[in-house]
Order: structure tokens, then sequence, then C-alpha cells
């Protein structure tokens, strides 16, 4: 028994020793293949280790960033740049676009280390049974490496450089911090560079916004932006989408719910601008050459962001103001027809314009929205004089016959047709048209206009330019006319010619001849007669007269009589003009040189603020793309009390250098005796004590009462110059009294004179002065306050007349007023004061003499006199010597 039972037994004892032996063999196998991958892997690393590149560089390679220009107030303007990317961090990814990527791209982003080996695996099977990589397996990680620092070919050495980069970036930064670089490197087509960039190209829309479908295709894209975006492939795009939210689902990141409702969203087809929020397209283009002649090619890359000096609220009261001016203008001047005509059976246009024949459809998508107008196209012409529409979008509207009725057949600039009695007369089926919203509701019929439009205003204490329009619209004519244009300014010209009269010694009161005159001058090249637009002649008129009527006539004998062309264009050149504007002849008077809107916005600053000279900019800032700051304005600024020798007021001395004895409780100080001098009471309870302040601490002390004090410690440059030591002072070039004459002269052009129609603003601040160059080619209105100043030109580039009665108080003036009254709105009045050296006289309105007491009331008025500049008419009581002997003469007899 115990033999047969060992006999048994030896068979399985042998066997056991066999599986033993497997059992060592295989360990030994795999610890032989583990060794051989380890020394593979370590082999491989130091093969390719020499090429690697230091991942914290990846910090320090930048990004292609395209310009950035922005408004003062923080609005975007524009984006100018070959590449569309604004970076985002981490923190500012919904949760669902951080799933959708790691669903389409990588699975296991946040369990790897940088390589996830399942996909390793798979590469390499690929290359042992086709010889080739064909699909990558790459890690989120791996990509970023790749597009950082590798190329795309499919290698072996390409992806083990690939690998071992992505892991020295997982060890020098956070799964977060890789997901924001990858989101913010990558190409996602159409010039977007980074998904907050997609999010505004493919939607309109911030990244912050979009939805679980939407971020999902845009997570889509990745692999072929060209082949799966869904504007240039939409049935590819969607087909994508479909299979990141499944994976996005089977991930457990959506829920069946969800999974349904995004896969039935409808699929978005089409390009977004950029999501500007304030339009000034001409400004963008100013910033770009000035960025460009500074920084070179690298403007269009690096990451700068412009803030300039526009004001939103001003900028977008002129967009307003010059598109429904040359709107309004283009009316008058009559209808020249529709844009082209359909030539298709009415009935067809009758049916729904999904209906439509693919061509009549593309017909109204042939023309674009120049000044925000709408493309349309007439289906029916009612027998009530209306006409039925059907939109650039296919929408239905109506257009009522108040919307149709201005149309007064176009013949030339000069001349129109009758106006239309019905809807027929102007419309027919078939013509594609403009259209514009109105205010009531509803449409009009519109048409682009042919003239053209600038406005600028200016900030008359620094120069700031702070909005700007250089013509109706940038997409159809880059030229900037509001810096670029040189026009015939007119009439807005006379202000700058009373100003250097005034200098000359005239005064407001002064009498000058309104009737004809005629000027041979050889830079005239012929024989000048001048004439007043009304075709009259006024006669003896006092000089406020004249510029309130804008006299033309009066105006030349001012220059020519009164004051000397020498002396006019030495007194006008440092208002900024150049010699185009400034002719040497009797045509100066009359605005006959050439200047630009902002020539005229910058020298109308002048009188503004009160005889200073200050030069427009609109850069005020330029910000690299670390957040530094390169370049920041320093314009001359308006700032009387920089002025050593200012005379302050009574109220100027209060807060200075007074202390309080704390023994007698009294106030001490040379300035408590001028405050004293002047009857202004000052309270010892408020004023710092002697013991508190050292002598060498009194004038600090008093800079830090400055905050509380407030508009009461308004030192100047004699008292306090360290507080003005940094400051760029405006030069004055004319006086205070100068200034505030022709100031005063310009707000009765508004109360009663050719600039009237602004009385409806309601303000008692305004001056402005209207402008018609000869053939009434350019129509000019200036007018400001002490806050703003606004220059608003309209004619026509080729320079043809605007046509009969189209002069600056009619085409100019209400562009000016509609900007006004919405950058004005809830602004409180503020004019210039009427500077010390200036008396108020009681003077004859015919001969301009101080008026005596029994002076016929009738004929009295009160001008405005520098002291030294009252005039003296009183009349010697003595008999004319009619032989005009003396009495050394009489001696000879």
């Amino acid at each position: 028994m115990t033999s047969a039972g060992s006999a048994d037994r030896k068979p399985g004892r042998k066997s056991g020793h066999s599986g033993l032996r497997w059992l060592v063999l295989l360990l030994g196998l795999a610890m032989t293949g583990s060794l051989a991958i380890a020394a593979g892997v370590i082999g491989a690393y130091y093969y390719v280790a020499p090429s690697l590149p230091k991942a914290e560089t990846i910090r320090e390679i930048p990004l292609q960033i395209p310009l950035r220009i922005f408004s003062r107030d923080g609005r975007l303007i524009e984006e100018v740049g070959e590449r569309r990317r604004m970076l985002v961090g981490y923190d500012d990814l919904p949760q669902y676009v951080v799933d959708a990527f790691v669903s389409a791209e990588d699975g296991r982003f946040f369990e790897h280390p940088g390589v996830d080996y399942q996909g390793i695996l798979r590469a390499l099977l690929q290359l042992v049974s086709t010889g080739e990589i064909r699909s990558g397996g790459s890690t989120i990680t791996q990509q970023l490496a790749r597009d950082y620092f590798l190329t795309r070919e499919q290698t072996f050495i390409r992806k083990l450089r690939e690998a071992f980069l992505a892991y020295k970036i997982e060890q020098a930064f956070s799964k977060e911090e890789i997901m924001a670089l990858f989101v913010n490197k990558m190409f996602f087509g159409q010039r977007a560079y980074g998904v907050a960039a997609a999010a505004q190209v493919y939607y309109g829309k911030n990244l912050q916004d979009i939805n679980i479908a939407e971020a999902a295709t845009l997570a889509g894209v990745l692999p072929a932006p060209s082949e799966y975006n869904p504007v240039r492939s939409p049935k590819e795009a969607g087909e994508r989408r479909d299979y990141v939210l499944h994976r996005m689902n089977d991930l457990g990141y959506i829920d069946d719910n969800q999974l349904a409702e995004a896969q039935n969203y409808p699929l978005e087809s089409k390009l977004h601008g950029t999501a500007t929020e304030l339009s000034a397209p001409y400004v963008a283009e100013m910033v770009r050459r000035e960025m460009l002649n500074r920084y070179g090619e690298s403007t269009y890359s690096a990451g700068y962001r412009v803030v300039t000096t526009l004001d939103s609220k001003l900028q977008s009261s002129a967009n307003y103001a010059i598109r429904n001016g040359l709107l309004e203008f283009t009316r008058r001047r009559g209808y020249r027809g529709p844009l082209a005509s359909v030539d298709t059976d009415p009935a067809i246009l009758g049916q729904p314009y999904g209906e439509w024949p693919e061509d009549v459809q593309q017909a109204l998508l042939d023309y674009g929205n120049p000044a925000g107008l709408n493309t349309a196209i007439v289906t029916a012409v009612n027998e009530d004089n209306t006409a039925n529409i059907v939109l650039r979008n296919g929408d239905p509207a109506l257009l009522p016959w108040h919307g149709i009725s201005w149309a007064k057949p176009f013949i030339d600039r000069e001349t129109t047709g009758p106006a239309p009695q019905s809807a027929h007369e102007v419309l027919a089926v078939g013509d594609i048209i403009y259209v514009m919203p109105i205010t009531i509701g509803g449409w009009a019929l519109a048409q682009v206009p042919e003239a053209q439009a600038a406005l600028v205003s200016v900030d008359p204490q620094d120069g700031a330019i702070t909005s700007l329009v250089g013509g109706l619209d940038f997409s159809l004519s880059k030229f900037n006319r509001a810096s670029q244009a040189a026009r015939q300014p007119g009439s807005s010209f006379k202000p700058f010619i009373y100003s250097a009269a005034l200098e000359a010694g005239n005064t407001l009161a002064t009498v000058v001849l309104d009737a004809p005159v005629v000027i041979n001058s050889s830079e005239l090249e012929q024989l000048w007669r001048p004439v007043n637009y009304s075709g009259r002649f006024y006669g003896e008129q006092r000089m406020r007269e004249a510029m309130v009527r804008s006299m033309n006539l009066a105006s030349v004998r001012l220059l020519l009589n009164n004051t000397g062309i020498r002396n006019a264009v030495n007194h006008l050149a440092p208002f900024g003009f150049n010699d185009s504007a400034l002719p040497r002849n009797g045509s100066l008077a009359l605005g006959g040189g050439n200047a630009s809107p902002l020539d005229m916005a910058q020298a109308y600053a002048t009188f503004a603020n009160g005889g200073y000279a200050v030069k427009p900019y609109v850069i005020d800032a330029i910000i690299g793309p670390d957040d530094e700051v390169l370049y920041r304005a320093e314009p001359f600024v308006v700032c009387p009390k920089c002025e050593p020798g200012e005379e302050p007021a009574a109220d100027e001395f209060l807060p200075k250098y007074p202390i309080r004895d704390p023994l007698s409780n009294t106030v001490t100080g040379v300035d408590a005796d001028i405050a004293a001098a002047n009857n202004v009471t000052l309270d010892p309870s408020d004023l710092t004590t002697v013991n508190e302040l050292s002598e060498a601490e009194v004038r600090t002390a008093s800079l830090e009462q400055m905050a509380e004090l407030g508009e009461t410690y308004q030192p100047d440059a004699s008292v306090a110059p360290e507080l003005f030591q940094n400051v760029k002072v405006a030069q004055r070039i004319i006086s205070p009294q100068n200034a505030f004459l022709i100031q005063d002269t310009m707000r009765e052009v508004i109360r009663r004179g050719t600039g009237v129609r602004a009385r409806v603003l309601g303000r008692s601040d305004l001056s402005g002065k209207t402008g018609t160059s000869n053939d009434r080619r350019d129509a000019w209105f200036a007018g400001f306050n002490s806050n703003l100043v606004a220059v608003v030109w309209v004619g026509y580039d080729d320079d043809l007349p605007l046509g009969p009665r189209e002069e600056g108080s009619r085409t100019a003036l209400p562009i000016w007023i509609e900007f006004a009254r919405r950058a004005l709105k809830g602004v409180p009045n503020n004019q210039m004061d009427m500077p010390p050296g200036i008396v108020t006289v009681r003077i004859s309105k015919t001969t301009g003499c101080p008026a005596s007491a029994t002076h016929p009331f009738e004929d009295v008025m009160f001008e405005h006199f520098r002291e030294d500049h009252v005039p003296d008419c009183r009349v010697e009581d003595s008999i004319p010597d009619i032989f005009n002997t003396s009495d050394e003469d009489q001696e000879l007899f």
C-alpha cells in the first residue's frame, strides 16, 4: 500500500516541480522584459534628452496675440492681427468646456502622468502591423508639447520626444495650468486661436456664455480644423459634435437628458466678427499706423493693448449724428433709383421666401449693409401707396407712404424732380432697394449718401480726442476726412480773424463798413469780388454784429484795413494752423485756405480753454504683453495756476499756511493777514497749531490738508511750485480777455445769429460758428463750451457743390446738434467766467461809442471791453480849421 501510494504521488510531485519551473521562467522573462523595457526607456531617454527643451520655457514662449484697442472707459474698439486670440485662465473655463475637451482628446487626462500607456501600446501595435503610425494616441499634454516644441511628423523618434517632454511638462505644471495652456494654444480654424476666440468666431459669444452643445462642437474641431469647423463643413462638424457628446455621456460628465438636449440643439454655421463694443474704425486705423511706426510687424502679434482717449458716450453720439445727418441730406438731394431690378415673374415673389429661386435669393445677398442700411426686394406696390418688401434675411415687411414720399427723382446734384404722388412713381416689383428702420417703428426707403462728413471732438483742457468719425462708413472708404481732408473752412474761420483784430487794438464795438470791395492780387490770379451770401450790403456795422451775422465784406475790410494780413498770420500760426490754412491775401478773412476738421478743433480749443494752445492726441497708453506700461501720454495741460504771477482769487489765500497759536487761540501767518484784508473769516478750530508742526513742516502739512480742504485749497505755482513741477503746462497764446470776448460773441451767434438752430438744446454755455465755402462746396459748424469742442464738416470728396441752400447752418449744424444733444445730456453748463480786465459799458448800437444818459433808449446796448480799450468818442468844442493852417503857418504871413 505504501509503495503503491508512493508510486501514485510521484507523478504529482513531478508535475508540481514542473509548474514551479514554469512560474520561475515566466517571472524571469517578465523581469527580463521589464528590465529590457526599462533599459529601453532609459536608453531612449538619454538618446533624446539632449534635444529636449526645458518644460518651463513654455512660460517664456509668447503666443501670437492681436493688437487690441480700447476706449478710455474700457470698451473694445478693434482687434488687429492675423490670429485672433484671447487668453483665459483655468478659472475662466466653464466646467463643461473642460469636460468636452477631456472627452474629445484625453479621457484619462486627470489620471495619467502625461503619457497614457494605452495610447502608446496602440501606437506600437500600429507601427508593428503597418510600418507607420496612423493614430497618435497623444494625450492633451503630449499635444501641448508637440505644438510648442515639436513638428507633426509621424515618426517613432518624434513620439518618444513628445512622450518624455509631456512627462517633464507634467512635473513643471499642474493639470489646471496644462489645460489652460492647451485651450489657449490650439488652432480652431477661421483664424481663431484659443477656445475663447473660437467662441467669438463661431458663435459671437463670450466663452462663459456658450452651452454644452457648442462646447462639444469646439472640442470636436481640433483634430482637423478645416474639416470639422461648423462654417466650412457643418455636416462633419455635427457628426463630430455627436461623438464628443456621447463620450461626455460615457464618462459621466452629462446625463441622458443633457445628451438628448445637446444633440437636438441647432448647429450654427456662420462667422461672427470681433465682439467690438464701440465702433471707431477710423481711430483704430490711426492707432494701427502709429503702432506700426513704433513696433513694426510685432504690432500684430505681440499682444499690445492700446488705451485711446475716446469717450464711448461721445463716440457713439458722433456715429449716430453723422449717419443720421448724411441720410437726411441725401433725402433732400433726391432718389437715385433702385440698386437693381430682378427680372422674374411677380407671382414668384408673392410666394414664401424659401420657395424663391436661388438666383433671386442670391440677388439680395449681393449687396452689403453700408451705414447700417438693410437690403430688401419689393414684392408688391399697393394702391394705398404702401409697398410690400422682403428683407435680406427673408422676413417680410411693409414700407408705409411716409417712408416713400420723400423720394423726389434725382436729376443732378443741383436739381430734383417734383415730389411723387404715388408709390408707383418710385418703386416697382422686383426692385432691390435699401431701407432703414425709423424711430416710430417700421421701415423707410433709403439710399447710400454720395456726400461725406466728418466729426471730431476734443477736450479743450489737454487736446484729448474724445470722438472721431472720418466718414460715413469705413468699409466703403478708409480715407479719414477728420484728420486727412484739407478743405476750405469758410466762415468758420472768421473767429480767428476777429481775435487777431482784437489783438491789433480793435474792439467788438469798432465800426466796419460792409460794402462791395474789389481786390487785385497776384496770388488770387484775378480780380476778387467777395460777396455776402444774402447778396446784400449792410453798411456800417460793429464787429460783434458782423461776426454774429457772418458778414463777408465787413470781415475782409476788418482784415485788410484794421488788422493787416501779416499781423493776422502771426497771430494765427500759434493756433496750430499750417501755411496752407493761412493764405497771404484777403481770402484769409473768409477761410480761403485749407484745414482739416481736426485742425479746426485744435484751434477752437484755444477759445474754449481761455487762451492756451493744446495739441490733439488719441493714444493715452500702450500696455505690453506682460501688463507693463510702455507709453503714457504726457500732453500739454491747461493750468492757469501753474503760471507764476497769476493773480489768485481771495479765497485761494485761505488754506495756504495759516496756523493757530494754542495759547491765544488766534490765527497767525502772512496768509491770515491777506485773508483778513479780503474779508475772509478763518475758523481757528479747523487749522493746525504751531506746536503740532515744525517750521519746516508747515508747507508739507498744507499740502496734506489739500485733500481735506478740497476746492478751497487752490495755490498757484508761485506759492506751491512742487505741485506743478511734473506738469507740462500749455502755452498761453492769447489773453484771457481776448478769448472771453470771442467766446461771448460766438454765444450770440447761437442766440440770434447763423447758429440759432442750436438754441433747441436749451443751453446757455454754447459758443459756435457756421461756415460755408465758395459755391457751397463745404459746410461746417464748430461749437464748444469749456468742457468740449466739436467740429462737423460735410462735403463731396470730388469737391463739387453740395447743392442749393446747403450751407453750414442747414447741413452741418443739425449734425452737431444731434451730437451735442446726446454728448451733453446731463452735463451742467460750463462756460468761461469773465476774467479780470474786462469792463461792461453802455454804448450806442449805431456808433459803438459810450452812450450818455440822454441817448435814445432804442439805440443803447451793453458791450464788453478790455479796460484800456474803451473807445473815446468825445468831440472837441472848437472851430474847425478849414484851411488846414496852424499857428506856425500864420507866422509865415
